[in-house]
């Protein structure tokens, strides 16, 4: 199975700063391109959140139109530059087995099983994990503990040791790891939210961070307090 991954599209209207500055729209029609030219192509692609920038009904809408060439199913979840509820308006439900208020799913088709989770808050930078849906996800996993399986989620399970990015990092890894430790079958935990590769052990399994399709971070490691966008080559993940 090929699982590709884009992350953080940041689409907005025509004419928006994030348009005009770093041309989301662009880079995202350029990686619909991409995807759908590879010599195979993959069964399935993951968007993980920051669809769009300012969570307006405009904006998914112009989002489906640019991503309406994909050649395969598309599954998306909110960041948080997104809208939960306009976001399940537009694109319907997805997958099966759907908590009721949040964009969590489960995706059966195909030999890897994957488990959308909702990292959003609503009017904020940091994403939280609480009980019910970790209880739900916990659910999940138990009901095919043996089948391999793929986790995605807008921000990622680790600290990345940049400190504008830790400080807008996810709440509740430690109940995660503790949770996806029990399960082996875990493949792997996909996310996006910092605009570059990153990856890391995490609890058995392998947490790895997209790039933009469009603009990147710039990781300065001898000074972690900075952090600055960069128009480094935009670049989507394969899951093989």
């Amino acid at each position: 199975m090929i699982i590709a991954q884009i992350s953080d599209t940041h689409i907005t209207h025509i004419g928006g700063r994030v348009d005009r500055e770093y041309e989301t729209a662009v880079h995202l029609q350029r990686a619909v391109a991409h995807l759908n030219r590879l010599p195979a192509l993959p069964d399935v692609v993951l968007i993980t959140g920051d669809c769009v920038d300012n969570g307006s009904a405009q904006e998914y809408e112009r989002l489906q139109d640019l991503l309406r060439q994909l050649r395969m199913p598309v599954y998306v979840i909110p960041g948080n530059h997104d809208d939960r509820v306009h976001m399940r308006r537009m694109f319907g439900p997805q997958g099966t087995r759907e908590l009721e208020g949040f964009v969590q799913y489960v995706v059966e088709e195909g030999p890897v099983r994957l488990i959308a989770l909702d990292t959003h808050v609503p009017g904020q930078d940091g994403g939280y994990l609480c009980p019910e849906r970790l209880h739900w996800l916990e659910a999940r996993l138990a009901e095919a503990p043996t089948r391999p399986t793929v986790i995605f989620q807008h921000h990622p399970p680790f600290a990345t040791g940049f400190t504008v990015l830790d400080q807008m990092g996810l709440e509740g890894i430690e109940a995660l790891g503790a949770l996806i430790a029990r399960y082996p079958n875990v493949e792997r935990v996909l996310a996006g939210h910092i605009h570059c590769l990153m990856q890391r052990r995490f609890h058995g399994t392998l947490a790895i961070t997209c790039p933009s399709t469009a603009h990147q971070t710039f990781l300065d490691l001898q000074r972690t307090e900075r952090l600055a966008v960069v128009m480094e080559s935009p670049a989507c993940l394969l899951h093989v």
